[in-house]
């Protein structure tokens, strides 16, 4: 390592794991001072909002399950990282950011991690979206508390790459044609709080949903929303792109994946 940057490390504080220091390697002294800055804690948020006004280009991962992959229950329509990158690439014009979208269907919060250096580290990723916890509370011997510590790890592991961690609550789900996924609910508070514990920006889908559901009734949502008893469909989809466009606040009603109309355009 450079003396001078190792002076600026001492200076500001900030600690870099070994592993962070092997997926640092070859990168440009800019870039790899940038990306360390970010392991610390607190202000999530507002980092992702300075990566959003940057000039240079992001890379942008998000991993889960079966909703994140997309498949099949969309209809050959946007999936939600689909959706995020329409409206970050072409209506917010940050052309060369990427966009990657590593969500296996099946998966658990235990695969992500024991596929970690595929899923999420190879691409050094500025910032990682996690969607999980459908299949989790399927999993036989699994408990809140276990996945809750899963989560933790992968969180952890997520900012050791010097990325800023993004953490989703699933959908809700229809649970009476869910009797493997029954114990979803408890599941959710253990993301919300372990958000509050680590300092997290949580997208809480789960509360969308559920006010919903309060306010257009439960049968509504479920027939617009959901293309089965557990996976959102094109529709459903939209709604988790744009409950992540509020809280990034780049939310704009007249931008057509906000719900806006679609205009044709020269371009």
């Amino acid at each position: 390592m450079h003396s001078n940057r190792r002076d600026f490390l001492k200076k500001t504080g900030t600690y870099i794991s070994v592993g962070t220091m092997t997926s640092l390697a070859g990168l440009n002294p800019d870039f790899a001072v940038h990306r360390t800055i970010q392991t610390s804690k607190g202000k999530d948020l507002e980092k992702i909002k300075a990566l959003l006004e940057r000039k240079k280009p992001n890379i942008w991962l998000f991993t889960g399950d079966s909703i994140t992959h997309g498949a099949k229950h969309t209809h050959g329509y946007r999936s939600y990282p689909e959706v995020f990158q329409e409206r970050i690439r072409w209506e917010i014009g940050r052309v060369r950011d990427v966009i990657i979208n590593t969500g296996i269907s099946g998966n658990a919060a235990s695969n992500i991690l024991s596929d970690f250096e595929w899923r999420i580290q190879q691409f050094n990723p500025h910032v990682v979206s996690i969607m999980i916890g459908t299949n989790d509370c399927a999993r036989e011997g699994m408990s809140p508390d276990q996945f809750k510590k899963n989560v933790e790890r992968l969180i952890n592991r997520i900012r050791d790459i010097g990325a800023i961690p993004v953490l989703h609550t699933p959908n809700v789900i229809i649970l009476d044609k869910s009797p493997k996924r029954k114990t979803l609910p408890n599941y959710i508070p253990a993301l919300r709080s372990l958000a509050e514990e680590v300092d997290i920006v949580l997208i809480d889908n789960y509360q969308h949903w559920e006010e919903a559901m309060q306010r257009d009734s439960e049968k509504i949502v479920f027939k617009n929303w959901l293309n089965d008893p557990l996976h959102p469909n094109q529709f459903g989809h939209q709604e988790i792109a744009r409950v992540m466009f509020r809280k990034f606040g780049i939310f704009d009603p007249s931008a057509a994946t906000c719900g806006g109309e679609y205009y044709e355009g020269e371009h």
